[in-house]
């Protein structure tokens, strides 16, 4: 190898050099922790998981990590978080029939919100742009609607993923059956919080818009 070739190598600037390293983010490490949890204890569909409060505690993350990562879970068919009951093993192997959006109550379709909306806030306030952030969600003195601050987070993830496209049909069944939306105070504390990136405050604010009392 030539010293020019050397040279380039440890710089690590050539274009056939090796990339960044991929990461996983937290809550997915901690959903696979959690994953492999359920698994070595022998926990089967119907159990419950502990408290989130006392599982977040044991795990020694917060309990916006934890909330991040039992959704991921939900998606993967591993968990159901009932709103009252906690996380339940679910069968991962089991076929999941969904029912219509329209068999299912205001107050479900409220509950199922607040996981989809949880996950793709707490998606934009980990958005590394913080400069985009604040000229989206920023205070401009204005009252601003749920609409008006979801649209601007829904610009920092993927609008086309599929929990977005849930959360969008979610939506759309809420309005039809006269769902009143969130109060403009709360609806700022939302922008706020995902704004400044608090990841920590998020659920919390998603629960006030949607004005679900946490059980």
């Amino acid at each position: 190898m030539t010293s020019s070739h050397v040279e380039n190598a440890g710089q690590g600037g050539s274009a056939g050099g090796p990339k960044p390293l991929a990461r996983p983010r937290l809550y997915e490490q901690l959903a696979d922790h959690i994953a492999d949890f359920i698994e070595a204890q022998g926990l089967a569909p119907g159990d419950r998981l502990p408290p989130e409060r006392r599982l977040a505690k044991d795990l020694g993350v917060s309990r916006a990590t934890l909330s991040r990562a039992l959704v991921a879970l939900e998606v993967r068919g591993r968990l159901e978080v009932r709103h009252g009951d906690g996380a339940v093993v679910r069968d991962p192997s089991g076929t999941v029939v969904l029912p219509a959006l329209d068999e299912v109550p205001l107050h479900e379709l409220r509950v199922t919100r607040l996981a989809t909306m949880t996950q793709l806030a707490l998606e934009a306030a980990s958005h590394p742009d913080t400069a985009l952030r604040s000229a989206l969600l920023a205070d401009d003195g204005s009252r601003r609607t749920l609409g008006d601050v979801w649209s601007c987070v829904l610009r920092l993830v993927d609008e086309g993923s599929l929990l977005a496209r849930l959360d969008a049909s979610l939506a759309v069944r809420m309005q039809q059956l006269g769902a009143v939306e969130g109060h403009p105070d709360d609806v700022a504390a939302l922008a706020e919080a995902v704004r400044r990136g608090g990841a920590d405050a998020v659920p919390a604010a998603v629960r006030d818009v949607l004005d679900v009392v946490d059980a």
